[in-house]
């Protein structure tokens, strides 16, 4: 019940979202501002999956150490 009442308020969430005019967007838009709030969001996803790439390399070596004990 708990998950379906989490998904229905995120779908009406959703719906307001959409409904919603994008004023400040525009306003962004208009200033150039939008590029660097879009720069900022994909530098941040990049470090993101860089980090997770290098776990992910650290985790392997760990696991071929351990497998070769």
């Amino acid at each position: 019940m708990k998950k379906i009442s989490s998904t229905l308020a995120l779908v009406l969430l959703f719906i307001t979202a959409i409904g919603q005019q994008a004023e400040m967007a525009d306003q962004m838009r208009e200033s150039g501002k939008i590029y660097v709030v879009v720069g900022v969001i994909v530098l941040i996803f990049i470090v993101l999956f860089a980090y997770l790439i290098y776990m992910d390399v650290r985790l392997r070596k760990i696991e071929k150490e351990e497998n070769e004990r």
